[in-house]
């Protein structure tokens, strides 16, 4: 009896998975160095547990590395290659937030663009990220522009995308943002080092019983040192346990 030997199938890239292997190529130009601190956020822990609107950690840590970023002007820059080598330093933060969405037969990761998040309370930041989630894809901004790029043929891409991320530094932090956030750890894990496109990306794991946790950011050696983001880390936690507890209370929310 003969056995019909099964065979593989050759898949043509989506318009979302060219867009991956875009930002992948720029990516691999960045010379990033990942730094971690392992931080005891049990009071922010607590605290989102006691808030009846409780934000997702997504917004907890945007908020609160924006904050950071407001002090610390060397997250707001970017490293430009045209027409010489040189900084460009934005005057706010712009987070870019992966969100993930389902189209058919395939999960695709949108850009949710957020300006000055520094300046949002947590609900509308909360806001803005369920209108990402729940809102009809097609009608997305960011799946528009998305669909958009993605059809420009691929040398042409290419041209694009190194112009869009070397050029102009407003628009580059305006279209891609000042600094990201990504984490899986809702789906059960965490991601141990990124390949950032912009200057910086903050991700982290999981949560242990003492309510600690490993908060990772890949960041451009080009544009700052690892000193500088050591200070940031021990800062971040600190914004976290302070500022950001202390408007997930109820007192806070009255008194604004």
């Amino acid at each position: 009896m003969s056995k019909t030997k099964a065979v593989g199938r050759s898949l043509p890239l989506s318009p979302f998975r060219r867009l991956v292997v875009d930002l992948m190529h720029f990516s691999q130009q960045v010379p990033a160095v990942v730094a971690e601190r392992r931080m005891d956020l049990s009071r922010l822990l607590a605290a989102r547990r006691a808030s009846a609107s409780r934000p997702s950690w997504t917004v907890l840590f945007t908020k609160a590395y924006s904050l950071v970023g407001r002090d610390y002007p060397q997250l707001r820059r970017s490293y430009l290659k045209f027409p010489w080598p040189h900084l460009y330093e934005h005057p706010h933060n712009v987070v870019a937030l992966n969100v993930e969405r389902r189209l058919a037969g395939e999960d695709i990761v949108l850009f949710c663009l957020i300006r000055s998040p520094e300046n949002r309370s947590l609900e509308e930041l909360d806001a803005l990220v369920r209108q990402h989630k729940q809102e009809p894809v097609e009608q997305l901004r960011s799946y528009q522009r998305a669909v958009g790029v993605s059809r420009i043929p691929w040398p042409l891409r290419r041209w694009f995308w190194w112009g869009a991320l070397n050029v102009f530094g407003r628009r580059r932090c305006h279209n891609f943002g000042t600094f990201s956030v990504s984490s899986v750890a809702s789906r059960g894990a965490g991601l141990l080092h990124l390949a950032p496109v912009l200057t910086s990306a903050l991700h982290y794991g999981l949560f242990d019983e003492q309510g600690r946790i490993e908060v990772r950011v890949s960041w451009d050696h080009r544009v700052m040192d690892g000193a500088t983001i050591a200070r940031v880390l021990v800062d971040l936690e600190a914004v976290l346990n302070r500022e950001i507890v202390r408007e997930l209370t109820p007192s806070y929310r009255c008194a604004a």
